[in-house]
């Protein structure tokens, strides 16, 4: 994906300059599932209608419009099976209710939030967080501004999976961070090309991406993985931002093993939130948090460069923040467990699925995360000339929304996110098989 910038001419007011003011016009997610949900020929039922005369006799049959499925946006509360447990309702009912947080949190942060998620996050590290290593954000998009604002100087790079996730290439282009992509490899269970990250990297790196449960590919790295790209970063002297939003979830062979663990190979900075774990992304409570045993996020002008950051920025709701500590202490794990277990189900759905499907191929089955990318094999297509024309036709034809691979990086691909109820996601599935019978070369008697 290529940063590129649209130039809109402002006129001041005060003054005859003209100054051009640069917009990126970069990809993002929900721009082009707004585009593709406006191409659906929406409606509230996919069943037969019948349509009768004034006397009760039956005139016809009609064919209602399909009601749109949606397996594009990586937001499980879309669907009923999907849903927050309820001690994190309870709690932040019982924050709202105590009228204490009302008021304005610290710009980093609550205390007890930063101590409570300081707390969860060091059960999995070698080496104990503590609370001034976290820094609360407003789901972790804003974590992920965060980090690429503070980092950012003049004539820096960045180097960024591909696929990935293209807020990070949005955020670089309004920082006028140079974007590097590395490719990630399909056949290796998606791993990192280190050897191009060697290639890609100079003085001026200023951090390597890693995402891990993976979006937008559904992979988990190992721990050895895990520890070369923690070497390979320590070789180039830079560091690691660590996205985590799919934390924990994974239901394949491999557990999941936070990049913090290897801290004190190379200076993590870990981004995560309660969204997908926890099932509550409009809540937008995340973080940002310096796994760091050398003391290198110590330097006192990094840990005030962002705080002032913060104090740009502010935070989620106060009441959301307070909530906290009381929905990591009292979730069971039955609820985590649950989760686990339905998106395993719905996973294995999909990929059975699309074995019925002589267009589209996956080359890594999804061990983690909610969404898998799958190749497209245009040439037995007559009529779609690339992922963006493929996603396009399907949505009216069929009122099925998947997104395109160049929206993540990855042309003539598409993710596909499984995080769905079963019901409707064999059903989007069984539509996408028809759209790609109906247009295929064979069906179009072109074989």
């Amino acid at each position: 994906m290529e940063t590129n910038v649209v130039k809109v001419k402002s006129n001041m007011v005060d003054g005859d300059t003209n100054q051009d003011i640069e917009t990126p016009n970069n990809i993002t997610i929900k721009g082009i599932l707004g585009l593709l949900m406006a191409n659906t020929e929406t409606a509230s039922d996919d069943e037969d209608e019948d349509i009768v005369n004034g006397g009760g006799n039956l005139l016809i049959k009609m064919k209602k419009k399909k009601k749109v499925i949606s397996l594009g946006m990586g937001d499980p509360t879309a669907f009923s099976c999907f849903h927050s447990p309820a001690v994190a309702q309870d709690a932040v009912l019982e924050t709202l209710a105590s009228h204490k947080f009302n008021g304005y949190a610290p710009t980093v942060g609550l205390p007890q939030t930063r101590k409570a998620i300081a707390d969860y996050l060091s059960r999995d590290l070698p080496d104990k967080l503590c609370a001034d290593d976290v820094y609360i954000t407003a789901g972790c998009t804003q974590a992920i501004e965060t980090a690429l604002s503070i980092l950012a100087r003049p004539g820096s790079n960045i180097l960024l999976p591909r696929p990935g996730f293209p807020i990070y290439a949005l955020c670089a282009a309004f920082r006028h961070i140079e974007v590097r992509y590395f490719d990630l490899i399909p056949d290796k269970g998606w791993e990192v090309d280190l050897n191009a990250v060697e290639a890609l990297a100079d003085r001026n790196t200023i951090a390597i991406v890693v995402i891990n449960p993976g979006n937008p590919c559904g992979n988990v790295y190992s721990y050895q993985h895990l520890k070369e790209i923690a070497e390979t970063a320590k070789k180039l002297r830079t560091i690691v931002i660590a996205d985590e939003v799919y934390g924990h979830l994974v239901f394949g062979a491999k557990p999941f093993v936070p990049m913090g663990v290897f801290g004190a190979i190379a200076p993590v900075l870990t981004l995560g939130s309660l969204s997908k774990r926890w099932l509550v992304p409009g809540w937008r409570l995340g973080w940002l948090v310096t796994n760091d045993p050398n003391g290198t996020f110590k330097n006192p002008k990094f840990v005030e460069r962002i705080k002032k950051y913060c104090d740009i920025c502010g935070g989620p709701a106060t009441f959301i923040q307070a909530a906290v500590p009381r929905i990591i202490e009292k979730t069971e794990e039955v609820f985590f467990r649950k989760t686990i277990n339905l998106l395993r189900w719905t996973s294995d759905i999909c990929c059975e699925k699309m074995k019925e499907i002589p267009c589209i191929s996956c080359p890594h089955k999804p061990e983690g995360s909610m969404a898998v990318m799958v190749k497209l094999n245009l040439s037995i297509l007559s009529d779609i000339s690339d992922d963006i024309d493929f996603c396009f036709k399907l949505a009216k034809e069929e009122s099925v929304i998947v997104l395109p691979g160049l929206a993540v990086g990855l042309k003539n691909w598409i993710r596909i996110t499984f995080a769905a109820d079963p019901s409707s996601l064999e059903e989007a599935l069984g539509r996408l098989k028809s759209f790609c019978h109906r247009h295929s070369y064979q069906q179009n008697g072109h074989c």
